[in-house]
C-alpha cells in the first residue's frame, strides 16, 4: 500500500514569515500500519496461546472466567496499537474517530441505550408472535450484580477490540484512499467473515453481523465518533447473554439473569444462533439506521477526498 496523504489540515506550500515552506501534515505509512497489525493482533495471540491452556476454556458455551480476560488482553492491546500508532503518525485519537475525552459520554450511554432497546424490540416482536418466553428467574442475590457486572465488563471489551478493528484506525486507512461507504462495505464483510465460525450461525445471522457494521459505520460517519457504535454493541450483547439469557452468536452464557426459550421457524426466531439471526433484528436494525439518518443528519466522518474537497471549497451554497 502507497503512503496516504493526510487530509485533515491543507497543506500550505507557500512561504512562510521565514521563507521557509511549512512540513506537509503526516502520511499513512506502512511501517505504521504493520507495527499496529503486530501490537493489536500478533502480540496478543501469543499471549491469549498462553493463556489458553490454563484458563482451558469450554468452547459450547460463554464463561466469564475465559471470556473476560480473554476479551480483555485483546481490547488492551487493540487500543495500545492503535493509541501507539498515533503518536507515530503525530495525530489525535480523535481523527481515527475515538477521541478518549469522549468514551463515556453522551454518545456512548446513548449507544448502550439503544443497544438493549433494540434487542429488546426483536424479542417483543417475536414474544407477540408466539415463539419465545421467559420461563423464570435464573439468578439471585450477589449473583445477579455479580454477573452483570461481569458480563458487562466482559462485552465492554469485546466492543471495544472489534470497534477499534473495524471501525477505527483501518476505517481511516481505508478512507484514505476510497470513499467512506466502499470502505465501511469492505469492513463490514470482513466483520461479518469474522463471525463465520461462530458455532451455530446462520445467513440471517451473518447478513446481521454484516449490516450491523454497515450501521455502526453510519453512527460514525454521522456523529463523528466511534462511541455510540461501541455503546449499542456492548448493551446488544449484554441484553442477549445475561439479561434476556438467549444464544449469542450461537452460545449461551454461564450465569444469565432469565431462562428464556424460543420455539418456531429459524428465520423468526433465529435458531441455535440467537435473536440476532432472526429476521425480524435485520428489520429493527434497518428502522435504528433510520433513525440514526434523522437524529444526526449530517455527515462528521469525511474520507480524504471530502475533506480535500471541504477545505477547498469552505463555504458551501
Amino acid at each position: 500500500m502507497p503512503d496516504l496523504p493526510e487530509p485533515e489540515k491543507p497543506i500550505d506550500l507557500s512561504p512562510g514569515p521565514t521563507g521557509a515552506a511549512p512540513k506537509p501534515a503526516p502520511a499513512v505509512k506502512r511501517v505504521d500500519i504493520l507495527i499496529w497489525v503486530l501490537i493489536s493482533f500478533v502480540v496478543p495471540s501469543i499471549f491469549i496461546l498462553l493463556l489458553h491452556h490454563r484458563l482451558a476454556p469450554d468452547k459450547s458455551i460463554l464463561d466469564l472466567r475465559g471470556e473476560l480476560p480473554l476479551k480483555g488482553i485483546l481490547a488492551f492491546f487493540v487500543a495500545l496499537g492503535t493509541w501507539n500508532v498515533a503518536r507515530m503518525e503525530k495525530r489525535p485519537l480523535a481523527a481515527y474517530g475515538m477521541p478518549p475525552r469522549a468514551a463515556f459520554g453522551a454518545r456512548f450511554w446513548e449507544g448502550c441505550v439503544w443497544g438493549f432497546a433494540m434487542l429488546s424490540l426483536v424479542l417483543m416482536i417475536i414474544r407477540l408472535t408466539g415463539h419465545f418466553e421467559i420461563d423464570s428467574v435464573a439468578l439471585s442475590g450477589a449473583d445477579i450484580f455479580k454477573y452483570a457486572i461481569g458480563w458487562g465488563l466482559a462485552f465492554y471489551f469485546v466492543a471495544i477490540s472489534e470497534e477499534f478493528i473495524f471501525r477505527g484506525y483501518l476505517l481511516f486507512i481505508y478512507t484514505r484512499g476510497m470513499s467512506f461507504w466502499v470502505s465501511a462495505l469492505i469492513l463490514s464483510l470482513l466483520f461479518g467473515a469474522a463471525h463465520l465460525g461462530n458455532p451455530n450461525e446462520n445467513p440471517f445471522g451473518i447478513l446481521q453481523v454484516v449490516v450491523v457494521g454497515m450501521i455502526f459505520c453510519l453512527t460514525i460517519r454521522r456523529t463523528g465518533s466511534i462511541w455510540l457504535a461501541v455503546g449499542f454493541h456492548l448493551t446488544w450483547d449484554w441484553a442477549q447473554t445475561y439479561f434476556y439469557g438467549t444464544a449469542d452468536s450461537g452460545l449461551l452464557g454461564v450465569g444469565r439473569l432469565l431462562h428464556s426459550s424460543s420455539v418456531g421457524p429459524t428465520w423468526l426466531t433465529g435458531g441455535g444462533a440467537g435473536p440476532e439471526g432472526s429476521v425480524i433484528a435485520f428489520v429493527v436494525l434497518l428502522l435504528f439506521a433510520l433513525f440514526v439518518q434523522v437524529r444526526f443528519p449530517n455527515a462528521l466522518y469525511l474520507s480524504a477526498k471530502e475533506q480535500k474537497a471541504k477545505e477547498s471549497n469552505p463555504i458551501q451554497p
